[in-house]
């Protein structure tokens, strides 16, 4: 089995690729595992997410894992409606590496 060539990816369509950080407890705990979170676009697939990631911060993915949190019913104004779906990424990354979210990217 070869792997497929990687296609390169504009800087356009990395930033429509890795919508935001996921900056929460939870995310801040796993940054000691060396993993970080971001919101994805819900049509992204992992090799994607792997290499606007790697583009992005000049670090090494190792893994990238995928959620897909439903949206929830919720009331506005009285009248009922539904949150958007929002797919996340885990990504893990190369031992040594770190994503630093409070210094601006370029």
């Amino acid at each position: 089995m070869t792997a497929a060539p990687k296609k390169s990816l504009s800087k356009e369509a990395m930033y429509q690729i890795i919508r935001a950080p996921l900056i929460t407890e939870k995310m801040t705990l796993l940054t000691e595992k060396n993993q970080f979170g971001f919101k994805v676009a819900t049509d992204a697939t992992k090799p994607e997410i792997a290499a606007a990631v790697e583009a992005l911060f000049n670090v090494k993915v190792t893994s990238v894992n995928t959620l897909i949190q439903k949206g929830k019913t919720k009331r506005f104004k009285g009248r009922p409606g539904v949150r958007s779906d929002v797919k996340k990424a885990i990504v893990t990354l190369a031992p040594g590496q770190s994503i630093d979210f409070t210094s601006g990217l370029a």
